[in-house]
């Protein structure tokens, strides 16, 4: 049984309905999945509703966070949904996203490139829209050959509003609603460089200082020889061990369930994470 513990739904930047993720996650031999969406639970949400049998679901997300070294990923494990400090977080986070979003839109209007509006509502009505979703709709109406050039060429430019929360206050809520929080991919993410040895040094005394409890060694960009050093200092902190794929549909070429960059089998007993989860899976 393989376990996937950092994926992404359309509920975000994920091409799958939440749905289509899970079942395509049972077709790889997935026994436990964990539904990651950026800063919101909604696809979360669709799956405790209708859920797919076979695929034991663990409540996740992927927090955007900053700490005084820069920026980072949190994700929340075995949270409950429905606690009050958490969604709280949530709707600040969402509405960080708005606002970012709008600067965008605005940006975008002033050099003349003009979106119908029933395609900004619709826009503006997902759970969590960022650049691949704008990117895809300008490139659709002809103002870029494709969702890279637009996002690089006519996104970027615009000077935004941060749209993160501190990662002290994004550990302490996912803590308060009883799940753990991990570091995603510490050493850079898919698609970003690589953090210097200094970077990630800092980046962790101060996710330490914030009380994170995990960290994600196992990463489908990273050798495997990385995440086992990787493990060694989360062994060295007392900080559980997890592992993902940071799957997003055909937005990345990653497959579901790639928990380093040769696709090496992980078994269930390193990723240590899971004993602490036991108990808040869902069926």
């Amino acid at each position: 049984m393989k376990i996937d513990l950092h994926t992404h739904s359309a509920a975000s930047d994920g091409t799958d309905t939440p749905p289509e993720l899970a079942r395509k996650a049972k077709a790889a031999g997935i026994g436990v999945l964990a539904v990651t969406d950026h800063d919101t639970a909604e696809g979360v949400r669709a799956l405790i509703a209708a859920p797919v049998e076979g695929i034991a679901l663990i409540p996740g997300i992927e927090i955007s966070a900053r700490t005084a070294s820069g920026k980072c990923h949190i994700l929340g494990l075995g949270y409950d949904i429905g606690h009050p400090a958490f969604n709280a977080l949530l709707e600040e986070a969402a509405g960080l996203r708005r606002a970012k979003l709008e600067t965008r839109l605005a940006y975008l209007r002033r050099r003349g490139y003009e979106l119908p509006e029933e395609e900004l509502a619709a826009l503006r009505a997902m759970p969590s829209a960022g650049k691949p979703h704008l990117g895809g709709l300008l490139t659709r109406y002809g103002y870029a050959p494709d969702r890279d050039r637009a996002i690089k060429e006519l996104i970027d430019p615009c000077p935004t509003p941060s749209d993160r929360v501190e990662a002290g206050r994004a550990v302490e809520a996912v803590r308060a609603a009883g799940g753990v929080a991990v570091w995603a991919h510490p050493m850079g993410e898919e698609g970003k460089r690589e953090l210097t040895p200094e970077e990630f040094d800092a980046q962790l005394r101060e996710l330490l200082d914030a009380g994170i409890g995990g960290m994600e060694c196992w990463y489908s960009k990273y050798a495997s020889e990385r995440c086992h050093k990787l493990e060694d200092t989360a062994r060295i902190h007392r900080l559980f061990v997890s592992g993902g794929s940071d799957y997003h549909g055909s937005n990345k070429t990653i497959p579901l369930g790639r928990l380093n960059s040769a696709d090496m089998p992980v078994p269930a007993e390193a990723l240590t994470v899971l004993e602490y989860l036991k108990g808040r899976f869902t069926q």
